[in-house]
């Protein structure tokens, strides 16, 4: 096994060297190279994080991935009330507090690094390629005391003075997580509450002084069993409405503490832990059934914005499980190549014959390829996040610079929100096909618990469903993609006669074959919003003509009118995947010619499988909708009736 998980990858080393914009990374977080204290130049900071990175990859590799057994023989439970971990998950712990990993992204000020979000997430991926369980766990420590910062920016009580904050509300919270000796959650699914929030039950009401308090159930928390936990509670009654969100307009964001504790250790709980999960996979790592009643609370920006407040934390989260599942892709894929090069079969190693020899080779072409939308997304929302603080904070800009700014802010936020979910549903599925496929090429071997990769396989098996799943990140592609070509159908079509010009007109091979996919997927697009639109204009019949231009430019039901859409949205979405990797690639290839041979690989696995859900979007469901369709009609007969 490597002895440095980050040494030993060399596309990695790549990002590192010449991949990431560092000059952008790099003066976000500095503020220009002005704070106290700071990075003189762009130089000096990138030699700081790649000291971070190759510190975090001799870890998790001297240290984490051989106690990734014995962790995963230790079944998580609750005792007395609260969860019990195995012992090698409390010594890793205490090393990283000892490395001051917690706080490494917080502001100096606040007794952090400063580190980039980017730092972050290649740690998680580090992490991840050691143990998931224990990568889990660790993002619910600095990946918290980030959150209640960037709230605390939010809603305006945070204070600053020459760029350093001398004041913010959950300072004293901020400082416990950082130091390791607390750790947070999110708190969102209940019992009948899954990816339905509009069905929350759970409360936050006030008393006379104006004190909050939650109460209901959540299930399915990971890390539950820490100290803070962000919580959605509704706080406003649910209207009867045609309005789809309208469920969501009455919840709110609070932090709980679930427990207070004395100087002896000493516990008094205002959350109970009900119940620790017996898991499939991630064994390590507590999944807890939490019980409020009447929890002191503090309510987190203003009522009614717990939906939108969920929406930033999760973004963040679903980026964080998109590194986790390359870094799980990676272990797979490191641990079916070592065995395929040891196993002999047939006169040679099983690396020299053809299919195991083409699985491998296309394990590696997806990890390059998804790493690439993985870095390209975390550097968007970071520096999209750190230009809009500053915008909020900084007074001494001037108009014409902050408006360049807000321009920058609004680009990179709206890459952003295209490749996250993106990159969650490709990332999860692949690391399930990664996962199965390292356990076939071990064969018998690969079904015992002595190799390690029916471990990889369970615990990959949740990447699908948690943190959104790849069902709902299809739906959120599909909806913002079709819905940008509704608000700017020109825009549309001029990117479609770009795309077909440059398929036939660009110099370089690639870009024509870059340019080829980008037709597929427009047209694509194109055949599912005329068949929503068709399916709409159907739908008006014996409606006076007066009320048609409002009923179809305004008054979208998401049920009814994409039926046809949704149908494909899963397809569609690995359709934008591969278009969003080959562009990020054909970028690297422009700057750094040695990547075109990682083009290559992807273009000849990805443009067959695009022409293919291509065909499939162009031509199928009619069948499947039409039955569905019958099913609905009868019943709303049978409840007339």
């Amino acid at each position: 096994m490597s002895h440095n998980f980050f040494k030993d990858n060399e596309d990695l080393q790549f990002y590192f060297e010449r991949g990431i914009d560092w000059d952008a990374i790099a003066s976000a977080t500095e503020r220009g190279f002005t704070l106290e204290g700071g990075f003189a130049n762009t130089g000096e900071a990138v030699e700081f994080y790649r000291g971070i990175a190759e510190m975090v990859g001799e870890f998790v590799a001297a240290e984490v991935a051989p106690r990734s057994k014995a962790i995963d023989r230790f079944h998580t439970r609750l005792e007395g009330g609260e969860a019990k971990v195995a012992p090698e998950v409390d010594e890793l712990f205490e090393t990283i507090k000892g490395l001051e990993l917690h706080g490494m992204c917080l502001p100096r000020e606040l007794g952090g690094m400063n580190a980039p979000l980017l730092s972050y997430m290649i740690n998680t991926e580090l992490f991840a390629r050691a143990d998931v369980s224990v990568m889990a766990h660790y993002s619910f420590h600095g990946g918290i005391a980030l959150s209640l910062l960037m709230y605390s920016v939010a809603e305006g009580t945070t204070s600053y003075e020459n760029g350093r904050i001398v004041k913010t509300r959950f300072e004293k919270e901020i400082a416990e997580v950082a130091s390791g000796a607390a750790w947070g959650c999110m708190d969102i699914t209940e019992p009948d509450a899954g990816s339905d929030m509009a069905r929350l039950k759970a409360f936050g009401e006030q008393d006379e002084q104006g004190n909050w308090f939650v109460t209901g159930e959540k299930i399915f928390i990971t890390s539950g069993h820490g100290k803070y936990h962000f919580v959605i509670a509704r706080t406003e009654k649910a209207q009867a409405s045609d309005d789809p969100l309208a469920g969501l307009k009455g919840l709110s964001m609070f932090l709980v503490p679930a427990y207070e504790e004395d100087e002896q250790g000493n516990r008094t709980r205002h959350v109970t832990l009900t119940r620790v999960e017996e898991k499939l996979g991630h064994i390590g790592s507590v999944t807890a059934a939490l019980a409020f009643d009447r929890a002191p609370a503090q309510l987190i920006g203003t009522r009614g914005e717990g939906f939108k407040h969920m929406l930033t934390l999760m973004n963040g989260a679903r980026l964080g499980v998109g590194f986790e599942s390359i870094g799980l892709c990676e272990a797979a894929y490191r641990l079916a190549k070592a065995y395929a090069a040891e196993r002999p079969s047939m006169g040679k190693t099983i690396d020299r014959h053809e299919m195991i020899a083409d699985y491998l080779e296309e394990m590696r072409t997806d990890i390059q390829g998804m790493r690439a939308i993985a870095m390209r997304a975390a550097v968007c929302e970071e520096v999209a996040r750190k230009i809009g603080m500053r915008l909020d904070n900084d007074a001494t800009l001037d108009e014409a610079e902050r408006a360049r700014l807000a321009r920058e802010t609004k680009r990179l936020s709206r890459l952003s929100r295209r490749l996250t979910p993106l990159l969650k549903y490709i990332a999860a599925e692949r690391a399930v096909e990664h996962a199965r496929r390292a356990l076939q090429i071990h064969g018998g071997n690969g079904y015992t618990t002595e190799y390690g990769a029916e471990k990889l396989l369970r615990d990959a098996l949740v990447m699908p469903i948690y943190e959104g799943t790849s069902q709902i990140q299809s739906l959120m592609a599909m909806k913002d993609t079709l819905g940008g070509i509704m608000k700017n159908p020109q825009g549309f079509v001029k990117r479609l006669a770009q795309a077909r010009w440059r398929a036939l007109s660009a110099t370089d091979a690639l870009e024509r074959r870059v340019a080829k996919l980008h037709v597929l997927s427009l047209t694509a697009q194109n055949h599912l919003l005329t068949r929503t639109a068709t399916d709409k204009v159907r739908s008006l019949t014996g409606r006076p003509v007066t009320e048609w231009p409002n009923a179809f430019l305004k008054n979208w039901n998401p049920k009814k009118d994409f039926a046809y859409a949704m149908l494909h949205a899963e397809r569609l979405t690995k359709l934008l995947t591969d278009e969003a990797i080959a562009e990020s690639l054909l970028e690297q290839v422009v700057k750094h010619p040695e990547r075109r041979e990682v083009l290559e690989r992807w273009l000849d696995r990805c443009e067959p499988r695009c022409r293919f859900l291509h065909d499939e979007i162009t031509t199928t469901g009619a069948r499947l909708l039409a039955e569905l369709g019958h099913d609905l009609a009868r019943a709303a007969d049978a409840a007339a009736e």
